[in-house]
């Protein structure tokens, strides 16, 4: 499957990438398996999308959580979480 990933804020400065396109093994079926393929990429990806870390997510521009499943050509996006003062 081929994806178009997009990274925002902390998580792009962390990373050193604002966006990426990549073809994932026919493994990757969810938002969360994605995340996980990711960060078995090592550091920093590891420390900036392991699991006890909250990030939100979107796929093709709509808010969704970790089980959504994932379709070819899409686009998905990692936020951090976002606090107000």
């Amino acid at each position: 499957m081929k994806l178009e990933l997009r990274f925002f804020a902390s998580l792009r400065e962390a990373l050193g990438v604002s966006q990426e396109s990549i073809a994932t093994p026919e493994s990757i079926k969810t938002i969360a398996d994605l995340r996980v393929h990711l960060a078995e990429r090592g550091l920093p990806w590891s420390d900036v999308l392991a699991d006890g870390k909250v990030l939100r997510c979107a796929l093709n521009h709509h808010m969704v959580d970790a089980s959504t499943a994932l379709e070819d050509g899409a686009e998905v996006a990692f936020f951090p979480p976002v606090t107000g003062g």
